[in-house]
């Protein structure tokens, strides 16, 4: 029996939840700017108790590692590397992406189109990847700026769901037949129950000296603009 700890922090959903075999038993979770920082900590202890398990229960610590953002994955990685390291506890790796297309195929039981995970990445900019209905990979994570001519040639052939905080600004540029969007939160540790439980029985664990968060593009520091 796996029992795994559940941190999701790339966007702005401050996530956390504990799964028992890959299934989720208790999620908590709350929308908001510099969420993290104050309620990560805080949550993994609500959601230990009202599971009823104790940090020695666990078998690993499971993180969502982006891309996302930077101040929200730092927070979450260098949470879930510290739990490892104090537990002796292995690291599991995935990538947000995945994780939101994940929850959107299991909550769509029998859907048949693509599903288009976006990120907000300021302006007309995502971080987005495309998924089919087996969650297989059709275009590899990336950062795209949104036009009119964004996944023309997927949609001509194909009904795509588009979800995640990136995709509510696209719709009226993605004006396609083929196009959805769906406002539903798939940023939720939750989506990673199954994907992090088929991870620990092949034993695919991250390095916890060296993890670093999947920032996809550079972290650029800018200085404010001083009054004139």
């Amino acid at each position: 029996m796996a029992i795994i700890l559940q941190l999701e922090t790339a966007t702005a959903v401050c996530s956390v939840a504990l799964s028992v075999n890959g299934e989720t038993v208790f999620t908590k979770e709350e929308s908001g700017q510099n969420l993290h920082a104050s309620n990560l900590t805080l949550f993994i202890e609500d959601v230990l108790k009202a599971s009823g398990y104790v940090f020695k229960d666990l078998d690993a610590i499971a993180i969502s590692k982006g891309p996302g953002s930077y101040t929200g994955l730092r927070i979450g990685v260098s949470t879930a590397k510290g739990l490892c390291y104090a537990l002796d506890k292995p690291l599991i790796a995935i990538e947000t992406l995945t994780m939101m297309a994940a929850g959107f195929l299991s909550q769509n039981s029998g859907y048949k189109g693509l599903v288009c995970p976006m990120i907000d990445a300021r302006r007309m900019e995502v971080y987005t990847a495309v998924f089919d209905s087996e969650l297989q990979i059709l275009e590899s994570t990336t950062a795209k700026i949104i036009d009119d001519l964004s996944f023309v040639n997927l949609l001509a052939e194909h009904e795509i769901t588009f979800i995640g905080d990136g995709a509510a600004k696209c719709a009226e540029i993605l004006s396609n037949p083929n196009a959805k969007f769906s406002s539903a939160n798939f940023n939720s540790a939750s989506n990673l129950s199954i994907l992090a439980e088929d991870a620990f029985k092949i034993g695919t664990f991250e390095d916890v000296a060296y993890f670093e968060p999947f920032y996809l593009k550079n972290f650029v520091l800018t200085q404010p603009k001083k009054k004139v």
